[in-house]
């Protein structure tokens, strides 16, 4: 869900806590918190790697200057209040006093300015857009914080989230080379819960910070992420009660009937608004065929995505009809070029381009690229056949998330991939990165590794970045997303509804648009 600029221009934090009335916060302290995670985190800091697994972890330990309810709307993190100036070129943050990171130092405008200049506008795949337009960033005192920008940037107050945009301490990074720091394993917040151990393969502990600042939060006296590389040894431990909470469809989607019909399991569907996941196919424009946009038109009609959600997904979806999901619903359009499932108008666009079947009746062969995530390989299978009848016979390349990031977004190594990614609350945000030809860089993850170029696409992403007026903005991304759909750089499959499986007795879970990234400084266990 969406808000509009202009209503962020000055938000006290009174005004902004009364949005949140009606949260009822746990009293009950006490007790340890068993969450499941797997694929197993390569870092544990999130300010400059957007993958999905860190963010679990990473934002019980960071925090961001803002935080966002169940509807979007925004409160105070490290920043108490701010302001927005009419031309949307200043933004004053006052920050938060007595706030110390978890070494002891306090934590100070200073921080916010390294983490604004030096991380998220540089480092994070999504940063380079969002905070493209901030020319300066001054602190007058330990407490203020003013961002000038050249440009206003819409997408900018929906981006400050402690997964998006953690704020980082300049003392542990400032000097070094961020990406090879040790505190990426071992970080270092302002948050609610400390690190304290990460055995690889097992697990990670994270404790109660005694001095959080906003005491007596956290009720729990500790969170254990246990790693388990097994969706079937992760749903027996459900149902053994090993485990309290886990996310991002953490058992099989076929188990949750079963698993949900016990007494103490419950599913839940909300608190992921603010991700507006997308599956989708990574298409790498380099590649002798799929540079041809009939054969990724091809494609589109060769695949039946009404069987995917309804049969593999288990109706945990809605199939896409573009780039923008129907989530961010002020810039989300449905009147846009449309490929319907047609598997003889697939063969005779592919007849008609020239690609003859060989002896073993295909065209041409490539590969794709998957994880063993969720249903992604149930997915995958039944892509292999659906393109093998249009004689696109395909390879199958299975890979850990680690080898899929490396080999997409820093070798280029790859045909097609198959996972699905964030399009987030605002286009800017989420959308941009994987169409916009300055976001072909090797090495960001998550960006526009296809290698997608397009003048007309540039100028609507770049004009929308810092258009205030809402009407234009809709009729940028409109046209923005007919292009896209013309030249199908990727194959956006279908819009996932994701799940959260937990034990009952675990209270205030999902109290935010991006639950999993909440704090859970509010969560607690019922006694």
């Amino acid at each position: 869900m969406t808000f509009v600029f202009s209503q962020l221009r000055s938000m006290s934090v009174a005004a902004v806590l009364a949005l949140s009335a009606g949260i009822t916060h746990a009293q009950q302290s006490g007790g340890t918190l068993r969450m499941v995670v797997f694929p197993e985190p390569a870092v544990l800091v999130s300010a400059a790697n957007s993958s999905t697994f860190p963010g679990i972890v990473s934002t019980k330990i960071h925090e961001g200057l803002l935080k966002y309810d169940i509807n979007m709307k925004p409160q105070p993190s490290l920043a108490t209040s701010w302001n927005v100036t009419p031309d949307g070129k200043t933004v004053t943050f006052q920050l938060r006093r007595g706030v110390t990171w978890h070494d002891g130092r306090p934590f100070t405008s200073a921080d916010v300015k390294f983490s604004l200049e030096r991380v998220w506008k540089t480092l994070h795949p999504r940063g380079r857009a969002v905070f493209g337009s901030v020319s300066e960033v001054r602190t007058p005192d330990d407490y203020t914080v003013i961002v000038k920008l050249d440009k206003p940037s819409p997408a900018m107050m929906q981006s400050l989230s402690a997964y998006e945009s953690q704020v980082v301490p300049k003392h542990v990074y400032d000097g070094r080379d961020f990406n090879t720091n040790p505190h990426l394993s071992a970080p270092i917040g302002t948050g609610p819960f400390l690190f304290k151990e990460w055995r690889r393969g097992e697990y990670i502990r994270l404790e109660r910070n005694p001095k959080y600042w906003d005491s007596p939060k956290p009720y729990l006296d500790a969170i254990i992420v246990r790693i388990i590389p097994d969706q079937g040894a992760t749903a027996t431990a459900f149902e053994t009660g090993e485990l309290d909470i886990g996310f991002f469809n953490p058992v099989a989607l076929g188990d949750l009937k079963r698993l949900t019909s016990l007494p103490n399991l419950a599913v839940e569907t909300k608190g992921y608004t603010y991700f507006g996941a997308q599956y989708l196919l990574e298409l790498n424009l380099r590649n002798e065929y799929l540079k041809d946009v009939r054969v990724r038109r091809a494609m589109m009609h060769a695949i039946d995505r009404h069987f995917l959600v309804n049969d593999v997904w288990f109706g945990y979806g809605k199939v896409a009809t573009g780039p923008i999901p129907s989530t961010v619903k002020q810039y989300y359009s449905a009147d846009v070029p449309q490929y319907p499932f047609d598997v003889a108008k697939a063969n005779a666009i592919l007849d008609d381009a020239g690609y003859k079947r060989g002896p073993n009746g295909m065209r041409f062969r490539i590969s794709q690229t998957y994880p063993m995530v969720s249903e992604i390989p149930r997915t995958a299978e039944y892509l292999k056949q659906a393109l093998a009848k249009v004689g696109i016979d395909v390879e199958m390349r299975v890979v850990d998330l680690g080898t899929l990031i490396r080999n997409v977004y820093t070798a280029y190594d790859f045909d097609f991939d198959n996972a699905f990614l964030y399009m987030l609350s605002d286009p800017t945000m989420g959308v941009q990165r994987l169409y916009w030809s300055k976001n072909i860089i090797k090495g960001v993850p998550f960006s526009n590794a296809s290698g997608y170029s397009d003048a007309e696409v540039d100028r609507l992403l770049v004009a929308a970045q810092t258009e205030l007026d809402p009407v234009k903005r809709q009729a940028q991304f409109l046209e923005f997303q007919k292009i896209i759909q013309r030249d199908v750089p990727l194959i956006n499959l279908f819009e996932l509804h994701l799940t959260t499986l937990y034990n009952r007795r675990v209270q205030n879970h999902t109290i935010s648009a991006d639950a999993p990234y909440a704090s859970y400084a509010e969560v607690s266990i019922a006694k």
